[in-house]
């Protein structure tokens, strides 16, 4: 089963014990959370069901692996000719989710 689901407002295409980090959610580690699915699909994709916007009675429940940071951007300005020029860096902060179950 495949099936497409909403976190953060961006999609994400998961299947079943498949791991993907998405924006830091508010869960404990090691907790599980019920999404609903906008599409499921079979794996050979023979039967699809699309939601308006969910699939009634779908859910999608993962399990908290981790909380982590993501990769460091450095971020640089400049103005030429005046002198000027800024480095900041930023890292996100992330969540790592198992799909546990599609239903």
């Amino acid at each position: 089963m495949i099936a497409v689901v909403e976190i953060g407002g961006k999609q994400y295409t998961v299947e079943k014990d498949m791991t993907f980090v998405v924006d830091r959610q508010a869960a404990d580690v090691g907790s599980t959370m019920t999404l609903p699915a906008l599409l499921i699909a079979s794996a050979d994709g023979k039967i699809v069901k699309v939601g308006t916007p969910t699939v009634e009675g779908s859910q999608i429940l993962v399990e908290v692996v981790e909380h982590l940071k993501a990769d460091k951007i450095r971020v640089f300005k400049i103005k030429s000719k005046k002198r000027y020029m800024r480095t900041q860096g930023f890292r996100a902060y992330q969540t790592r989710l198992t799909v546990t179950a599609i239903a």
